[in-house]
């Protein structure tokens, strides 16, 4: 990672139709394919505890990348565009997938 590159961080919340066809289907190939792009899954649970907000989904996860170029990479692939469709459109009722750049503390200090 550059030093002007800052990490980036899939969030994710998906309510799965079927969460062992989830498995079968999407994760035991998309969970290997974050390496190639230099991403890794840090977070993932069944079960987040929800403090604020309201939860409608049963899976969470935390994906972080080297930078955000390498996420959209991964995020846009052709190898990877397969298996979004079919988690998309197949595997989840309802999801939410959000993008973000790590967060440098300096920029508010003075």
């Amino acid at each position: 990672m550059s030093e002007t590159s800052k990490a980036a961080y899939f969030m994710v919340q998906i309510k799965a139709k079927d969460f062992g066809d989830l498995l079968e289907r999407y994760a035991q190939f998309a969970i290997p394919m974050l390496a190639k792009f230099g991403g890794e899954m840090i977070a993932g649970s069944a079960t987040p505890k929800l403090l604020e907000g309201n939860w409608d989904g049963n899976w969470a996860a935390v994906l972080r990348f080297p930078s955000m170029e390498a996420a959209e990479s991964w995020y846009t692939s052709a190898e990877y565009r397969p298996l979004r469709d079919l988690r998309i459109n197949e595997l989840t009722e309802d999801g939410r997938v959000v993008l973000l750049e790590a967060f440098d503390p300096t920029a508010f200090s003075g």
